[in-house]
């Protein structure tokens, strides 16, 4: 499998070069060449396989002319050791549960599976190979990834994350970890680091001396395991005799998640539709609306890892359209919710259903709750365990809501950051030196 840029630019790639790569030389996203269907056989039987077995097939449509079976069998079972269980909320709404993983994140899936599938093509490669990842977060990607990472040979992290705007928890679930991860705070907000990253691929200086790759959703190897979950929601919602009409509504921010469901879509997954909840950043709306993308700074929110003003992967979505907003607007539904109406619906929820949502997934059941008609099965990705952003559920249930055990050995831990400029100048004589 080739993986070409969505600038159109560049050279194809191998899915080797894509993935330590991460960005393209023309600055474009790597998408795969083709998007394999799986056969009928494969949907007819899903309901009667385990995640790891129905995540294998998909992986090996993505991935298989380019890893042997049983390594890539390896790495998807190595990758998902958790669930991600469909719940019912109530009538025809459940939420898919995306925070059982390590840090109790949806990155989890991707930022694990990155961090095997790199380690794998540097263990093919020999001789030695040190490989930088570097990967900028607005809150739960820097936990994933370092996580992911952490102790794997021949691998440094470098997290960068805008100062002031990520929770306590989130915080410390990667600036304590020390070993191969370091931490960088930047005095800015999440599109400046996002933009320091994507400088850092294009300066030929770094470039010499560095081999680069991004664990952000730009990266092929991040992204597209995401779409594993989606076939386990709709085989879980098999098995209840609820698989008729699904529509998936996606709290989104950097448009990586979404994009993964759409590839799943492309590969045959029956849906009817999807919706891309925004809060108060909300250029994919914007351009829903107009048929024109105006990025624009972010704004902080109480959703703070939907708070990108410039998703990368729009291109992606773009690309899989044709560039037609019109060919969007056919399979994709936008909303937005400001903190506000965030509260409210946590509030609702909890009190009427005894849910207990984090602000994201509240995006993601309101933009159902608004939109669903009465034959869909509506399914909202709830991204993060809502302890990640305790003082703000608590103040709003005004109740105490237990901590995992895993994120209070995260909270007990020494916090181990470097204080960083938005300046690239500052960035490239860091990583020059460092």
């Amino acid at each position: 499998m080739k993986y070409y840029s969505t600038n159109h630019q560049a050279p194809h790639a191998t899915l080797a070069e894509a993935v330590k790569k991460g960005l393209a030389p023309d600055k474009g996203l790597y998408m795969p060449e083709k998007i394999k269907r799986l056969p009928e056989t494969f949907f007819r039987d899903i309901a009667d396989m385990d995640f790891q077995e129905m995540s294998s097939a998909v992986a090996g449509a993505f991935f298989g002319e380019d890893i042997p079976e049983g390594d890539l069998t390896r790495i998807v079972c190595d990758t998902l050791n958790f669930d991600t269980p469909a719940v019912n909320v109530h009538d025809n709404i459940w939420a898919l549960e995306l925070f059982h993983g390590p840090t109790l994140a949806f990155k989890d899936v991707g930022g694990r599976f990155m961090a095997r599938m790199l380690s794998y093509f540097i263990a093919q490669e020999g001789g030695g190979q040190k490989v930088t990842v570097i990967v900028a977060t607005s809150g739960d990607t820097g936990s994933a990834v370092a996580n992911g990472f952490l102790g794997v040979e021949g691998i440094d992290v470098i997290v960068l994350y805008p100062k002031g705007k990520v929770s306590e928890i989130q915080e410390k679930q990667f600036t304590t970890l020390g070993r191969n991860i370091t931490a960088l705070e930047v005095a800015g907000n999440f599109d400046d680091c996002q933009r320091l990253v994507k400088s850092a691929f294009m300066d030929p200086d770094l470039n010499r001396k560095l081999t680069l790759t991004s664990a952000n959703s730009i990266n092929v190897a991040r992204f597209l395991p995401q779409a594993f979950y989606y076939f386990n929601a709709y085989a879980q919602l098999k098995r209840q005799g609820k698989a008729e009409n699904i529509v998936f509504c996606v709290p989104s921010g950097n448009f990586g998640n979404i994009t993964a469901g759409l590839i799943a879509w492309r590969m045959g997954l029956p849906v009817r539709r999807f919706i891309a909840a925004n809060n108060r950043n909300d250029v994919f709306l914007e351009y829903l609306k107009t048929g024109i993308y105006s990025p624009r700074a972010s704004v902080q929110t109480l959703a703070n890892a939907m708070d990108v003003g410039d998703p990368s992967n729009f291109a992606r979505v773009a690309e899989l359209y044709g560039n037609s907003v019109e060919a969007v607007r056919k399979d994709i539904s936008g909303c937005r919710y400001t903190d506000e109406d965030i509260r409210n619906t946590i509030a609702t929820v909890y009190g009427k259903y005894g849910y207990l949502l984090d602000p994201h997934g509240a995006c993601g059941y309101q933009g159902l709750a608004d939109n669903i008609a009465e034959d869909e099965t509506g399914v909202f990705l709830e991204t993060a365990h809502p302890a990640k952003f305790k003082e703000t559920v608590e103040g709003i249930i005004r109740k105490d809501i237990e901590i995992p055990q895993r994120l209070r050995d995260f909270m007990a831990g020494e916090k181990m950051s470097v204080g960083m400029s938005s300046d690239f100048n500052d960035f490239k004589e860091y990583l020059m030196t460092r």
